[in-house]
């Protein structure tokens, strides 16, 4: 299986629907390859919090229309990262979309773990409720944005769901790049699965992006990892490694669950 992580550079002085197109593009060019990912918010920028309410679409808006085409185009799953969608009947929210080589939508995730603390994602946007995972020919995808990366309960739960892969795009700081490819590592050595993790380039509202999108596979080993600027990183994936992995050590067996409360 060949996955291609498309690490865009979300740049203030290009529109959102030039980007659109331009990564609609990106996406077609991958023909070769059978699963494309996109980074977090890379219509608008991951940190552009001011521009959130005005750049937020409904599910079925421009980033959907755009990215169903060029995925059925290109004949790829698609993972078209994540965008500032409008619920008609509640808050904002930061979801993802994934789309099978006939352009349908098969999967929508709204991140669970909002960035900001006291500000920022925690406050204007609404916090996703349910774990999704995507069955593609060979391996199960879970998903997950940015932030759920420091949160490893939620990988659990992805793992108890069936996954073997977990997907991951990102808006994520320069100034916190050592935790990234940590973290990545972390997630896929303790899950025994891949992690595809694809984030932004360049700067936007003020914030240098580590870039660096990477591909970890079950046993912790990185296959392929970007650079600072805006690049393609195209990387071919062995779907029976994480079984056989579990099978050889299997660690995942000895999880203890339900603990008691601690003494006090």
């Amino acid at each position: 299986m060949r996955a291609s992580l498309l690490q865009i550079d979300v740049n203030e002085d290009e529109s959102a629907n030039s980007r659109r197109e331009r990564v609609a593009s990106l996406v077609r060019a991958q023909q070769d390859s059978d699963l494309v990912v996109l980074p977090e918010l890379w219509p608008t920028g991951a940190w552009a919090y001011e521009g959130f309410a005005d750049e937020a679409e409904p599910l079925e808006g421009p980033t959907y229309e755009v990215m169903a085409k060029a995925a059925r185009d290109a004949g790829v799953w698609l993972h078209a990262g994540s965008f500032v969608e409008r619920d008609p009947e509640g808050p904002l929210y930061n979801t993802s979309l994934v789309f099978s080589p006939d352009g349908s939508l098969v999967a929508a995730y709204r991140k669970i773990h909002r960035f900001g603390f006291d500000g920022g994602e925690a406050v204007l946007l609404g916090a996703g409720q349910e774990l999704v995972t995507v069955p593609m020919p060979g391996l199960r995808l879970g998903l997950a944005t940015c932030y759920d990366l420091r949160f490893p309960e939620l990988f659990r739960g992805l793992v108890d769901a069936g996954a073997d892969a977990f997907v991951l795009p990102a808006g994520w700081p320069a100034r916190r790049r050592g935790h990234w490819t940590l973290l990545a590592r972390a997630r896929a050595v303790e899950n025994q699965a891949y992690v595809l993790a694809c984030g932004t380039a360049g700067t936007h509202a003020g914030v240098e992006q580590a870039g660096h999108s990477i591909v970890v596979d079950p046993w912790g080993e990185v296959l392929a990892e970007a650079g600072t600027g805006e690049e393609v990183l195209v990387v071919d994936l062995d779907p029976a490694l994480p079984g056989d992995t579990r099978e050889k050590f299997p660690v995942l067996k000895d999880r203890l669950l339900g603990f008691p409360a601690p003494r006090r």
